[in-house]
């Protein structure tokens, strides 16, 4: 499927692709979320299905569900497609925290063997940022010295990290936060039966990345921000309201919504803070302050849920023109 909203990116690819100047690696640079990911996966299954004996008649990097390519890149055993990402801990099931060596070693006698399905390979990185240094430097010789018709598709959140050698081998193509029309129909598409009013607070608080919206959905997001303006609108002076949301959010079943308060409350008072001037904005800033540090370290130092956000909840209250504590 061709990613929504990034025209300029797929009309790049796909000229690359028509002149016959396809460049062996690609490194797409920009924001976590705003679809660099979704692209690569289309470029890759476009790329592999023109070099078949049945190309593509669709637009843009579409392919046909019912092509082979296609079929065979979503059962996850297409023989010439090879995606690299972190893995799970046998122990933990969380991600290890690099791509290892081992994993770009892998790919050896993948490129040792002559592509089954066309002449063409195609490798995802998701994300290069993630490769261990003696990863980087072993994919930096295959970038070197591309296997013929292979192709490359780096994905970048911090492409100023990189190994400049890595850099200079590749062509950047950069990918920026998407509008809120876009936003709104890529929402609408992941999550067809997503309530009106919650597409609005995931376009609002989504920052132009539909991967970032997505890791809100479910966890009423519009209510959480409803009771925060209602706190920097009117305080909360006799206390109720900040018990009643510390309470609701300290429930173990309320886990990821008390982490998406964490990361939502510094992220509203920053926008609070932005329509204001004079001694209200010196005072947004300072609560925004004690915001950001409080709940950055709430997770890391254990600190208890309810307090926490009682804590935090006080913050935006502290907002109002006339408050109470």
């Amino acid at each position: 499927m061709t990613p929504l909203g990034h025209g300029d990116q797929v009309a790049a690819f796909r000229d690359a692709m028509a002149q016959g100047r396809m460049h062996h690696a690609w490194l797409l640079a920009g924001p976590q979320g705003v679809g660099k990911a979704m692209f690569a996966a289309a470029a890759a299954a476009r790329y592999l299905a023109e070099g078949t004996d049945r190309p593509p008649a669709a637009p843009g990097l579409d392919v046909a569900e019912d092509h082979p390519t296609a079929r065979l890149i979503a059962a996850g055993s297409h023989p010439d497609h090879r995606v690299l990402q972190r893995l799970p801990r046998d122990k933990t099931g969380d991600l290890a925290r690099n791509i290892t060596i081992d994993q770009v070693r892998a790919l050896q006698p993948f490129f040792a063997v002559t592509p089954s399905m066309s002449p063409r390979r195609a490798v995802i990185i998701d994300a290069i940022d993630d490769l261990e240094r003696p990863a980087a430097n072993a994919l930096l010789k295959n970038l070197e010295e591309p296997p013929a018709d292979t192709l490359f598709l780096l994905i970048s959140h911090a492409p100023g990290r990189l190994l400049p050698t890595i850099r200079s081998r590749c062509r950047l193509i950069r990918f920026g936060p998407l509008d809120d029309d876009v936003m709104t129909v890529a929402i609408r598409r992941m999550l067809p039966d997503i309530a009106g009013d919650e597409v609005a607070a995931l376009v609002a608080d989504g920052g132009g990345a539909p991967g970032r919206a997505l890791r809100y959905a479910g966890l009423d997001l519009a209510g959480m921000d409803r009771a925060l303006v209602q706190l920097a609108r009117h305080g909360d002076p006799s206390g109720a309201e900040r018990i009643v949301l510390a309470k609701s959010l300290a429930l173990k079943a309320a886990q990821p919504r008390y982490e998406l308060f964490l990361e939502r409350l510094p992220a509203f008072i920053a926008g609070e803070a932005k329509q204001r001037s004079g001694d209200a904005l010196v005072t947004a800033i300072a609560l925004w302050e004690k915001a950001r540090l409080l709940a950055e370290g709430a997770v890391r130092l254990s600190l208890d849920p309810q307090t926490t956000v009682f804590e935090l909840a006080t913050m935006a209250a502290g907002l109002a023109p006339a408050h109470g504590h």
